[in-house]
């Protein structure tokens, strides 16, 4: 009879039959065909694992690139706007108000569906807000500035740099007005189109937010989940890493279109009479946002791509296990993130949860104090990277393409090498939370007292005439420009002779000028004197003094402590973050992360910007004005209060952050303490238990003993009665 007639019918009697005569070709059989099918998708699942994280670390290098670059774009877009820090500050923060828009449902909703989809959905946003945050330049016009150097030799516009005190009448019907009746004529015609501009940078910037709010939450949790435990940190760091390269090419792209004139292929560059190095100058801001959006754009694909969830790491263990001991990690919660997905369920369902589970995670002592640690910590770290190109070209004199280019090749990779080496001390020493945190608190430390060096590294305010020098220390006499009728809103800045910055020609009291362009010299300036002369035929030259030896040293002394800094402190990012990870339950780790995102975000990102451009604004000493009236941009401060201001506030929050370590480590130690309290009474119960199910054995093995020796008794009584 066919084995398939006997099973189909008597499958019981068939099963224990085949079972007891081919025990050990089954068990063969089984075996080998579990261990193939455990090779084929354990080799499925590390391919789709290493393709996600291709994916995610490209991802992270689009949004890392596309943010640097709105960070090297500051200066620019201030120049280009003629909007004052605070309100770059409020566009810079932007990005993350998108965030807080979507982030806490991304997070919680996301982790239940297909989440390299909805990643993929958020590069094509982000890809979007970058090019809307480029729209404006193809929308408004040409940028303009006030200066009087001719663009030729041929030009006939240009105006005497001191113009007579009284208008002649062929002036008059010439046009040619002072600026400050320019300014009365035109009051309240405050500049709409400039206004509607930033704008479209604003909301570009938010929706750029909202494309990036499933990268990281989704991201790093889906490699939690189905990376094995011990590579789990090693891999996050790798991603890290690669975030923190995408600054590199994005300062670098920063630098280089600072480089190019913002008007670049519709206007000769001929014409041009500014230098890179020029205050009133504005790169190509636009050009690399068009970049940005390409690359972002190119990430999502990848991720169309990616399976919702992976095999198990663990699946040829799990065959190996008995029936009961399989059964037991599938059923225990603790175990279960870690080797399948959570089962889809109904909006409603999630949604009711939502807050209780809110409620259960902020009720973890120890990630509510991380979560206020990193929110001061991010607060210093996000106004001091904003702003520290800007503080580079104010208080060292540097261009901004030099300060972008700077930023990129050796502030930066020092923060990657750090994250990097973190990640790796933390997998080579196989750290635990303890260790971890010790570590992250102890080189955060070590970088806050190297940091307190930044304050000796100081340069004297530039030497500008009127502003930081009064004219009768120049050249002992008041009244040198007296006889010129001079705007002091315009900023059309001359080197003399003797080293001093004038804000205009002006104002220096000079007659006449000959060459064009870059090349203009000014001559009789009444105002220069150099050493030991008080008359002559003094010059100036076009463009601001740039002769700082002492400062260029300083320069380079500020650079090799910032690398080193740099480097110790971004040592404790990984493992910081891995206390983030592993202190709270699995199931609440999707929340976590992007709650963790949110609050910092939210608290961190949005405000450190605007108010350290606000305080920075206070250092402000030459404002500029509008065409329309209003002020515009900052085109001198006070290099010794913006130091102060910068590196006080900086490391002002970071003490604060440093006093509520300890009350974190302390939670922290009294956490891991009651867990291993747990873990022993669950030990010792689980002994008990089976100690009481060893008894129970005994005991029921004495009572068949008794009956059978009763039973013995009776057949041997019954035996000799017979």
């Amino acid at each position: 009879m066919p084995r398939n007639f006997i099973r189909e019918t008597l499958p019981k009697e068939n099963q224990r039959y085949l079972c007891r005569m081919e025990p050990v070709a089954k068990e063969r059989a089984t075996t080998e065909n579990g261990r193939k099918s455990s090779q084929r998708e354990q080799r499925s699942s590390s391919s789709s694992l290493k393709m996600f994280l291709v994916a995610l670390s490209f991802a992270y290098f689009a949004k890392a690139l596309s943010g640097s670059y709105m960070k090297s774009t500051i200066t620019q877009l201030e120049r280009r706007f003629d909007i004052p820090s605070y309100l770059i500050g409020v566009i810079d923060g932007s990005f993350e108000m998108g965030n807080l828009l979507v982030i806490a449902f991304v997070s919680y909703f996301g982790a239940r569906l297909h989440r390299p989809k909805i990643i993929a959905i958020g590069c094509v946003l982000m890809a979007v807000g970058t090019f809307i945050i480029a729209l404006p330049h193809f929308l408004i016009g040409r940028y303009k500035f006030e200066t009087s150097i001719r663009s030729s030799v041929n030009s006939t516009n240009n105006l005497s740099p001191c113009p007579a005190r009284l208008l002649s009448p062929v002036a008059l019907a010439s046009g040619d007005v002072l600026p400050e009746v320019q300014s009365a004529g035109v009051a309240g015609c405050e500049g709409e189109s400039n206004l509607s501009m930033w704008i479209y940078v604003f909301l570009g910037n938010v929706l750029r937010g909202i494309g990036e709010t499933p990268v990281q939450p989704l991201g790093i949790s889906y490699i939690d989940d189905f990376a094995r435990e011990e590579n789990a940190a090693f891999y996050i760091g790798c991603v890290q890493t690669i975030a923190v390269i995408g600054p590199v090419f994005g300062y670098l792209l920063g630098s280089l279109c600072a480089k190019i004139y913002v008007d670049i292929g519709f206007v000769s560059m001929e014409s041009i009479t500014i230098t890179p190095g020029d205050a009133r100058w504005v790169g190509a801001w636009w050009l690399g946002y068009l970049i940005a959006g390409v690359i972002t754009l190119l990430s999502a694909i990848p991720f169309w791509f990616l399976p919702r969830s992976l095999p198990i790491p663990a699946e040829q263990s799990l065959a190996q296990c008995s029936p009961e001991q399989a059964s037991f990690i599938k059923d225990s919660p603790h175990l279960e993130h870690k080797y399948q997905a959570d089962e889809p369920a109904s909006f409603l369902e999630m949604a009711k949860d939502f807050i209780p589970t809110l409620k259960t995670l902020l009720g973890n002592p120890v990630y509510f104090i991380y979560l206020c640690v990193t929110i001061i910590q991010l607060n210093s770290l996000i106004g001091m990277v904003t702003y520290k190109p800007k503080y580079i070209e104010q208080h060292y004199g540097q261009s901004a393409s030099k300060a972008n280019f700077l930023m990129g090749t050796i502030n930066i990779p020092a923060v990657a090498l750090g994250i990097f080496f973190g990640g790796l001390l933390m997998k080579r020493l196989k750290l635990d939370i303890m260790g971890a945190a010790k570590f992250a608190i102890g080189t955060s430390l070590i970088g806050y007292f190297l940091s307190l060096f930044f304050f000796a590294m100081s340069c004297e305010n530039a030497k500008v005439a009127g502003i930081t020098i009064p004219y009768n220390r120049v050249n002992g006499v008041s009244g040198c420009n007296s006889q010129c009728v001079c705007s002091e809103s315009d900023w059309d800045p001359v080197c003399g002779e003797n080293g001093i910055t004038y804000v205009s020609p002006c104002l220096a009291g000079c007659q006449a000028s000959t060459g064009s362009g870059k090349n203009t010299v000014f001559f009789n300036c009444s105002c220069v004197a150099t050493a030991g002369l008080s008359s002559g035929n003094l010059t100036a030259s076009a463009g601001h003094c740039t002769q700082r030896q002492d400062c260029d040293r300083v320069f380079s002394y500020f650079l090799a402590l910032s690398v080193i800094t740099s480097f110790i402190i971004s040592l404790g990012g990984t493992p910081g973050y891995m206390v983030l990870i592993r202190c709270i339950k699995p199931q609440l780790k999707s929340l976590a992360l992007g709650f963790h995102t949110l609050t910092t975000r939210t608290l961190a990102g949005i405000p450190a910007p605007i108010y350290f451009g606000a305080i920075i604004d206070t250092t402000c000493l030459k404002w500029g004005l509008k065409k329309c009236g209003g002020k515009g941009a900052c085109w001198l401060y006070n290099t010794t209060a913006y130091r102060i201001a910068y590196l006080g506030l900086t490391m002002g929050l970071r003490t604060v952050s440093f006093l509520l370590c300890i009350l974190g480590f302390l939670l922290l130690k009294r956490h891991l303490r009651r867990e291993e309290c747990c873990a022993h009474q669950l030990a010792n119960g689980g002994a008990e238990l089976e100690a009481l199910r060893e008894e129970d054995v005994l005991a029921s093995n004495s009572e068949q003993s008794l009956r059978t020796s009763t039973t013995d008794c009776n057949n041997t009584e019954r035996e000799t009665r017979l």
